[in-house]
């Protein structure tokens, strides 16, 4: 079972501003197919609180910050986003929560897959039961 992990895109520039350059299967290991971002999230809101049976996802915080609780049944912790250039790879089991959003952030989020509603694990239990056999094996 792959592992969530981070990884910095380089940011390229000169005196009139700077870039970053993100590209399939290059520095973000999987195919985009759905892009989406989240932004005016008011203070004290968490969201997420789902993991997926197979997309797989980049986070990266282009404007402020936010933090990333991950839960994937052995490891469980906290990641700041608070870079454009910081890159937070999540896997299919990867329990994940969005919070702790400052006024500014725009959250942008890459996925290996389009919308489907039943790729969806909105419930714990359900994505414990799921994942921590697998995650014991690997």
């Amino acid at each position: 079972m792959l592992k969530s992990k981070m990884t910095n895109v380089n940011i390229l520039g000169d005196d009139r501003g700077s870039l970053t350059v993100i590209e399939s299967d290059i520095n973000v290991p999987f195919e985009i197919k759905r892009v989406f971002y989240i932004f005016g999230t008011k203070k004290g809101v968490r969201r997420g609180f789902h993991a997926h049976h197979k997309t797989r996802q980049a986070l990266i915080s282009v404007s402020g910050s936010c933090k990333v609780y991950l839960d994937n049944t052995i490891r469980k912790e906290d990641i700041m986003l608070d870079a454009p250039n910081k890159v937070l790879i999540l896997e299919p089991n990867d329990w994940h929560e969005m919070y702790d959003f400052s006024e500014d952030c725009v959250l942008l989020v890459l996925a290996s897959e389009l919308y489907d509603s039943e790729d969806y694990i909105r419930d714990y239990d359900e994505f414990f039961k799921v994942y921590s056999n697998v995650m014991q094996e690997a």
